[in-house]
């Protein structure tokens, strides 16, 4: 069903020439969506990381070291959210055959 879609369906590029929806949809995976799950990755890791540095800094302050434990938390879990997301998408392209 899509194959034929895909097919049949063109968008026009600026020089005239018509682009597949594959072409396009490929070129949107490689030049956007594949970039953003990278920097989403990177700031998740600081983020943890800078948890990491509160955590050992403050470790005095049980209230300074909660902070600190919930920055690795929720840099974890971005992390991990990021990190699944880009394995559904291949998941999903290598399903569909691409």
């Amino acid at each position: 069903m899509f194959s034929s879609l895909a097919e049949k369906a063109y968008a026009a590029g600026l020089t005239g020439n018509p682009i597949s929806t594959d072409t396009l949809i490929e070129h949107i995976l490689t030049n956007i969506v594949n970039p953003l799950i990278t920097l989403m990755v990177a700031v998740a890791i600081i983020y943890f990381l800078w948890g990491v540095f509160e955590f050992v800094r403050n470790a005095e302050s049980s209230e300074e070291r909660k902070k600190g434990g919930l920055h690795m938390l929720w840099g974890a879990l971005g992390l991990f959210i990021m990190v699944t997301a880009y394995g559904v998408l291949n998941l999903l392209l290598g399903t569909i055959g691409k």
